[in-house]
């Protein structure tokens, strides 16, 4: 169901995890009858699931899998897939490390830096198994890597930073323009964090 989010802007209702319960109703629908597929730009999905762009949660194998399933999943570009070549080694080093140890060996693993070449390769391994690639780069960082990541065959992007606005001020450093940027981008693009509906509304 489609709600009114401003002037001229419509938007459909998200739901978490916690939002969802069964309760007892006056009228019941068959299943067959719901359509709970979505759409992003050309690209359809069966099923609501946007699965987070975190080491721990998406990699080029569950992108894949998750995508075969329905959903979406979304590559981190930024993350340990796209620093080391061998990637699952480092995250099994996490899993293995100790408490007390765990956090020094993560920051010891994101000193490396972002390769190129692993952002083409990783976004060409899930395009050549069928899937929609998504990945997100941070607003800091997007300018530097989103070209060689659409050349490989990216299909969605999003610009994800723990909070965004839509106007970044620096005195430092020439911001990112969301607008002018979002116009030159060739896919789909997502933009997020946002967690207020004013936040939302500037953005769109």
């Amino acid at each position: 169901m489609e709600i009114e989010i401003g002037r001229g802007k419509k938007g459909r209702r998200a739901y978490g995890f916690d939002d969802i319960a069964i309760v007892p109703s006056r009228r019941t629908r068959d299943p067959d009858d719901i359509d709970i597929s979505w759409t992003l730009g050309p690209y359809r999905f069966d099923i609501p699931l946007l699965a987070s762009a975190m080491d721990g949660v998406v990699s080029p194998d569950t992108a894949v899998l998750t995508n075969q399933l329905g959903g979406l999943g979304v590559l981190n570009l930024e993350g340990i897939w796209t620093r080391f070549e061998d990637a699952e080694e480092r995250l099994e080093a996490i899993a293995a490390a100790p408490k007390h140890e765990a956090t020094r060996i993560m920051q010891e693993i994101y000193v490396a830096p972002v390769k190129e070449e692993l952002i083409s390769k990783r976004v060409a391994e899930i395009k050549a198994r069928g899937a929609v690639v998504c990945g997100s780069l941070t607003p800091q960082k997007v300018r530097d890597h989103y070209e060689a990541a659409v050349e490989a065959g990216l299909d969605i992007l999003v610009i994800q930073g723990t909070v965004i606005s839509a106007e970044h001020v620096s005195t430092t450093v020439e911001p990112l323009n969301l607008k002018e940027f979002i116009a030159e981008v060739p896919v789909p693009t997502v933009v997020g964090g946002c967690a207020s509906y004013s936040t939302g509304l500037h953005l769109m």
